[in-house]
């Protein structure tokens, strides 16, 4: 949980691989359905939330986390004798880094929070990248100021698989999400200062595949010494693998393994079942 006295708190929006996830605190955020709420990653899996955003009409809600949340885990973590650095979802998607920092200064004392201007994988790669940083003995202080310039260098990248989602959350209109769906428009989005944008619209699967290879190239391509994490929405990855296989062009010779994650519901709410992401620094 805590190395070299210093303790990395994520929030759930965070999507990480499991050996990663266990050496952090993270904070759940809370998902409803109709009336009914749960605690992400607490008493609601990835997995489960997909089979209930599958079978519901409408969509699900998400709210941040309270800052007495944060307050209870820094004042345990400060009584345990570690300095603590906070990683959040971007401040421009929910108002979750708002109530770090309103703990923080509520409890004092040696507390970072960092504004990842991210979200999911992306925020996932910034928590791993922290825990690095605590091995290599930086203090909290350091570890706060190199992981809010790094933000700057993380790309995040994903093709959707239906435009269902983004137009039950009024993201789109009725109209686009029909005729997107008549001619299998497939839209690849990116995370750009701190919020969702889209990149680009290509006519199914493999074109979009290849808007996403060129995306990364356009990038400056992936710092393969930092970080990089691949992620999925839904019930089963096989569209992640399709994408692993047409894009090994870009992995081969720099990565002998490819960690992939199944992104949580803080995000899948938005984007639905069946979206192929990639997270990387720039080099």
């Amino acid at each position: 949980m805590a190395t070299n006295n210093i303790r990395i708190i994520v929030d759930s929006a965070a999507d990480i691989p499991a050996n990663v996830a266990e050496q952090l605190v993270i904070l759940p955020m809370t998902l409803r359905f109709g009336d009914t709420e749960y605690s992400d990653g607490v008493n609601i899996t990835k997995k489960e939330f997909y089979e209930k955003l599958i079978e519901s009409d409408s969509l699900p809600t998400t709210s941040q986390i309270m800052p007495l949340a944060f307050e209870e885990a820094y004042r345990e973590a400060l009584s345990d004798g570690c300095d603590v650095v906070v990683i959040t979802v971007s401040s421009k998607l929910s108002g979750t880094y708002q109530s770090a920092c309103i703990a923080r200064d509520e409890v004092g004392g040696n507390i970072y929070v960092v504004d990842s201007l991210s979200a999911a994988i992306g925020e996932g790669i910034l928590a791993e990248y922290a825990l690095r940083l605590v091995r290599e003995g930086k203090s909290a202080a350091d570890i706060a100021a190199e992981l809010a310039k790094k933000t700057e260098d993380i790309r995040v990248i994903a093709m959707l698989n239906t435009l269902e989602y983004l137009k039950k959350g009024g993201r789109i209109s009725k109209t686009v999400a029909f005729a997107g769906e008549m001619l299998s428009i497939k839209p690849v989005v990116h995370i750009a200062d701190g919020e969702v944008k889209l990149l680009g619209k290509a006519r199914g699967s493999k074109q979009a595949n290849n808007l996403l290879v060129k995306e990364i190239e356009a990038a400056g391509g992936v710092d393969f010494s930092m970080p990089v994490l691949l992620g999925f929405t839904g019930i089963e990855d096989s569209l992640l693998k399709k994408y692993v296989e047409d894009s090994t062009s870009l992995w081969q010779g720099h990565a002998e393994s490819l960690k992939a994650e199944r992104i949580g519901g803080i995000i899948g709410t938005h984007v639905g079942p069946g979206a192929v992401a990639v997270a990387f620094f720039k080099n």
